[in-house]
């Protein structure tokens, strides 16, 4: 039975952006909660590391909170796993890994162009990306009126019409970058857009667009220390992609980017999303369900009602449409999921009492559902579901 509400001494200073891992208390304290496997997650870099010729080094993608796991475990325990770099997509998270005491090399991956961003990546010790001239000759200014010196990084758009300068003019770029005071070149990198697409005509397209644009500025008496293109899909595709860094987000966390690289490495998915039922009830036959009475039951059907729901980042389009897992059994969600709560069908789980686990992501017994089921019935990518779980959830460590 559940013992009730309880309080816990794990918490944080910004709420807003809870990332800190709570110990593990079995949940006991929470109406639902985030479980993270740092084993899972070590497991995951070490087969990565595994593809990885001995030059390459690996960079764990943590933005947006490590995708919803806690950016400051999943970066501590990357970096014990044999990452060597981390990324990050705003200064905020970098400047939550360097207060928690992380000293690896963080890469900025989003755009940054005022003099109080500049002065930021300065302090805190951020490695910036350079997409544009103006973008360096902002940083070269700034810098030498610091008199600070600044490793940067510089993009081409080869193809992904998104950050960097056109591979076209990548020679050009290059230059400048190399030549202005306070900028130290630490590599030049593109972006896929296509690495996971079973068919790889774009992405060689891609590929061979960078090859010319590196080529072009090592004629030009420029040879940086560093070149950068994989992505997950492709550093589970090609090792001619890998270069001297690869960038690893989702498959960090135990996710295909798709599903014909199954059986390149062995990944273990690393989140787990639990509640617990607060109430169960019998209703009868022709009774409605939760707002707008999207389901009515059609026999006498035993309702269980769990603590979670869309403001917990479940989603609302799930409704009718989702399975949990029951003491090992699949079970159907019915009704409106609601802010705070959804209903469950358990007619076939006997006498199911009130505090009882319900798995919505993640494992038990011999069955298993993943962020790729809810993608796949919501025609959208395991991505965004792992980066919707909000952060009143919390995150609870194991590491099993």
């Amino acid at each position: 039975m559940w013992s009730g509400e309880q309080t816990t001494a794990a918490s944080t200073t910004k709420e807003s952006r809870q990332t800190v891992l709570w110990e593990d208390d079995g949940g006991l304290c929470q109406r639902a909660w985030v479980e993270i496997n740092l084993a899972a997650l070590t497991h995951n870099v070490k087969q990565l590391k595994n593809l990885l010729s001995p030059h390459t080094q690996l960079m764990a993608v943590v933005k947006a909170d490590a995708y919803g796991h806690g950016a400051v475990a999943v970066s501590q325990t990357a970096l014990q796993a044999g990452a060597s770099w981390l990324g990050v997509a705003t200064i905020p998270e970098g400047i939550e890994l360097r207060e928690a005491g992380i000293e690896a090399p963080i890469l900025l991956l989003g755009a940054t162009h005022t003099a109080a961003q500049v002065k930021a990546i300065a302090q805190w010790h951020l490695q910036p990306t350079i997409c544009t001239a103006k973008q360096a000759l902002i940083f070269s200014e700034v810098l030498v009126s610091l008199d600070r010196s600044l490793p940067v990084h510089a993009k081409l758009d080869t193809g992904m019409s998104r950050l960097g300068t056109p591979w076209q003019e990548a020679t050009e770029f290059v230059q400048l970058v190399n030549s202005l005071p306070n900028l130290k070149l630490a590599s030049i990198y593109s972006h896929l857009a296509t690495a996971d697409s079973p068919d790889p005509a774009a992405m060689q397209e891609q590929h061979q667009r960078f090859k010319n644009a590196v080529a072009q500025i090592q004629t030009a008496g420029i040879n940086p220390r560093s070149l950068h293109l994989a992505n997950s899909a492709a550093a589970l595709t090609d090792a001619d992609l890998h270069y001297d860094l690869v960038r690893v987000g989702l498959a960090t966390y135990g996710l295909y980017p798709a599903p014909h690289l199954q059986a390149i490495a062995s990944l273990q998915p690393a989140m787990q999303v639990k509640a617990r039922v607060t109430q169960v009830k019998t209703i009868t036959a022709g009774t409605g369900v939760s707002y707008g009475y999207k389901f009515i039951a059609a026999r006498e059907t035993q309702i269980a009602v769990v603590g979670i729901g869309y403001a917990d980042g479940i989603p609302r389009n799930l409704s009718n449409k989702m399975q949990v897992l029951v003491r090992g059994k699949f079970v159907q969600q019915v009704g409106a999921v609601t802010m705070d709560q959804l209903m469950l069908d358990v007619t076939e789980i006997p006498d199911l009492e009130v505090g009882e686990v319900v798995t919505l992501l993640g494992k038990d017994g011999e069955n298993q559902i993943t962020a790729d089921d809810w993608a796949e019935t919501l025609g959208t990518i395991s991505w965004e579901i792992l980066c919707g779980f909000k952060h009143r959830l919390p995150r609870v460590a194991l590491n099993s």
